[in-house]
């Protein structure tokens, strides 16, 4: 072939030409081991079987990394499950504003965890009074909160700095909000969105049914 013609052909139109040509190696066997390629760890060379050979490997590490890691997911994911049921339990026995989150923090090794239900009589930390605007701000919420430290006083419920934090909303069956839980941590990396909030929506809900007795109706 000219080197005119040789010109007028692209890397494309030879991917092309291979790809519609598989028998075009066997016909040209000795054409596999005469091609080498660097070694991608070294200064020597590999042929193109060695090659493949080599990046099938590592393929199949990288699916066995993944599989290795679904299996480690799928464990930890049941034991989340058996310590959120065993505290759903504890709740459905006998529920208590401060054992519930107290509870809720040891099984899952939480920093710190606070209660307030509004309206609440008594001197206990999770009856102590809320501001109007955090109030309102609870009955807005749609979805618990989770991220980084949003400012608002429900991080001062806790003694630890707050860099990262899960504010949950204690609903009444008519949706009414009574009540909010915080989840925080001085790892800015524990809660954020990202992460999903199912957890938070299941644990909103057990501590909702727990505790509406404990906070007075509205007027």
């Amino acid at each position: 072939m000219s080197d005119e013609a040789l010109q007028g052909i692209t890397e494309d139109d030879i991917a092309n030409y291979l790809a519609a040509n598989p028998g075009f190696f066997e016909r040209h066997a000795a054409l596999l081991a005469a091609i080498q390629f660097p070694h991608p760890q070294g200064a020597r060379t590999v042929s193109l079987q060695e090659r493949q050979a080599m990046m099938l490997r590592e393929r199949i590490k990288g699916l066995e990394r993944r599989i290795i890691e679904m299996i480690r997911n799928g464990q930890e994911n049941i034991g989340h499950f058996e310590k959120l049921q065993a505290w759903t339990l504890q709740q459905m026995r006998q529920p208590d504003p401060q054992a519930l989150h107290e509870q809720l923090r040891e099984a899952f090794q939480i920093p710190a965890t606070a209660l307030r239900l509004f309206g609440a009589p008594g001197e206990a930390d999770w009856a102590k009074p809320v501001s109007e605007r955090l109030r309102q701000h609870a009955q807005a919420m749609s979805e618990p909160y989770c991220g980084a430290n949003d400012g608002s006083e429900a991080t001062h419920w806790v003694e630890l700095p707050v860099a990262s934090m899960a504010l949950v909303p204690l609903r009444r069956a008519d949706g009414q909000v009574f009540g909010l839980l915080l989840l925080a941590s001085s790892d800015a990396t524990r809660y954020s969105a990202d992460k999903g909030l199912e957890f938070l929506l299941r644990v909103g809900e057990v501590a909702s049914a727990a505790l509406a007795g404990f906070a007075p109706l509205p007027d």
